[in-house]
């Protein structure tokens, strides 16, 4: 029995790469916002921190001013973070969409083979039922001729 020769194996195994690759870039991008969203959620633990320390204790108009404009420092810092989660964001989704086409089109070619396979199998399943056929025939045959020959 041979083997099984899938013509489009190239094209699957890169296809394969390729939605290999998207998946990394995609836990790339995907990392890249999580950092982003990391530190925005630090920024805003800070930002408590100050106000309850600004308010705990009396102060002098330097030590508030100075509160102050670390205060506008960390919201300047925030709305800076906040435009590169949303461009983060836009760029994970469109890596999330290059993934699944990938994805697809891999899913496609594999489709292809699953069904070259099955009629491959199915094709050597009759072949091999047609030998066996004819090797249970032919020692029917020979039995047979042996009886007429010994009679």
């Amino acid at each position: 029995m041979r083997r099984f020769h899938f013509g489009l194996q190239k094209v699957l195994v890169l296809r394969e790469y390729r939605e290999q690759e998207t998946k990394l870039e995609l836990g790339r991008a995907i990392g890249s916002l999580t950092q982003i969203e990391h530190r925005i959620a630090e920024l805003a633990a800070e930002r408590i921190r100050i106000g309850d320390e600004q308010c705990s204790a009396s102060r002098g108009t330097a030590e508030i001013v100075a509160f102050d404009r670390y205060l506008q420092r960390l919201e300047s810092t925030k709305d800076r973070l906040l435009e590169d989660a949303a461009k983060a964001t836009r760029k994970v989704e469109e890596v999330r969409e290059g993934y699944l086409a990938a994805s697809r089109d891999r899913k496609i070619i594999d489709t292809i083979r699953e069904h070259q396979e099955e009629a491959y199998r199915q094709f050597q399943l009759g072949e091999e039922t047609k030998i066996l056929d004819e090797v249970g025939s032919s020692r029917h045959q020979r039995r047979e001729r042996e009886k007429d020959d010994a009679s």
